[in-house]
């Protein structure tokens, strides 16, 4: 149950602390706003640091990602069951921390006239909408992630200190947001995509649009894609 329960508070704090970011840049009269991309890469870095550490030291497995828990699965380092359960408690996490994010900024919808700017601070959305190379850049995105976590942790890099970790995953992310995040705003993570998105659907947001979910598997299958293909090539090569 620890497992769970790390899975489930680690997410909620990446998504807090994420999306977080994104409506302090976004919402109109936040002190933040228009404070730009890199205040909104360097939040999810910490954000990713945070909840890696919040789901380790509640006795998860610090993966916040069902992308991460396939690739580990397949890797065999977690169970189907185990796999199931930490999926369940991802998605669950990012739709409370999705719901977290619109009270901590409860009074600034309303003063928000963007509809694209409210559902961006759930969600990802692509700068050019081309559903195939939307998927490719998650995909890249995703397989950069994976693949880079087991470069970090691999045999022949040695054993890392204890707490290093996380802050190297952290810029882990931080790079990929900056070099990849462009195209789609680099989601690289279901839960952290949809669990939100359906938090943006079913909150009482004042003056929201749609949810856009016809763009919403993207998000879901591309990162998946993406461990998939890390997971394999990183086991082939013996990381």
């Amino acid at each position: 149950m620890n497992n769970l329960i790390g899975e489930f508070f680690g997410t909620m704090m990446l998504i807090v602390l994420g999306d977080g970011v994104v409506a302090a840049v976004l919402l109109s009269k936040s002190k933040a706003q228009n404070s730009g991309w890199i205040v909104i890469t360097a939040g999810w870095a910490f954000a990713v640091m945070v909840g890696v550490f919040a789901s380790v030291a509640l006795g998860g497995p610090g993966h916040l990602n069902p992308a991460v828990t396939i690739a580990q699965l397949l890797r065999g380092n977690t169970d189907v069951t185990q796999a199931i359960s930490y999926i369940i408690a991802q998605f669950v996490g990012a739709f409370v921390g999705g719901v977290l994010v619109f009270l901590a900024y409860y009074a600034h919808w309303a003063e928000t006239d963007n509809k694209g700017f409210k559902l961006g601070i759930f969600c990802t959305g692509p700068a050019i909408r081309s559903p195939v190379w939307n998927l490719v850049t998650e995909i890249i995105g995703t397989f950069v992630l994976v693949f880079g976590v087991y470069a970090i942790f691999g045999k022949a890099v040695g054993a890392i200190p204890a707490g290093l970790g996380p802050f190297l995953v952290a810029g882990l992310v931080w790079g990929i947001g900056l070099s990849l995040g462009g195209p789609t705003g680099y989601a690289i993570n279901p839960a952290r995509d949809l669990g939100p998105r359906i938090a943006h659907f079913v909150l009482p947001i004042a003056g929201k649009g749609d949810s856009d979910w016809g763009y919403s598997w993207i998000p879901v299958v591309g990162p998946i894609i993406g461990g998939i293909i890390a997971a394999v090539l990183a086991g082939a090569l013996t990381m």
